[in-house]
């Protein structure tokens, strides 16, 4: 929802496009203080490899 209310769009493409920047943003690039600062991708490659 956080993608849907910050802009509008001028097509399906381009909000399928941004759709995909925003999904690799929140998984692959976002910090999360409870992730002990990592992003989410980064911590569950790490947590299989701890376990």
């Amino acid at each position: 929802s956080e993608l849907l209310y910050l802009q509008k769009f001028q097509s399906i493409e381009h909000f399928k496009q941004e759709l995909i920047e925003y999904l690799d943003y929140y998984n692959n690039r976002r910090i999360k203080a409870k992730l002990k600062g990592l992003p989410p991708a980064i911590y569950r490659q790490q947590a299989l490899l701890a376990s």
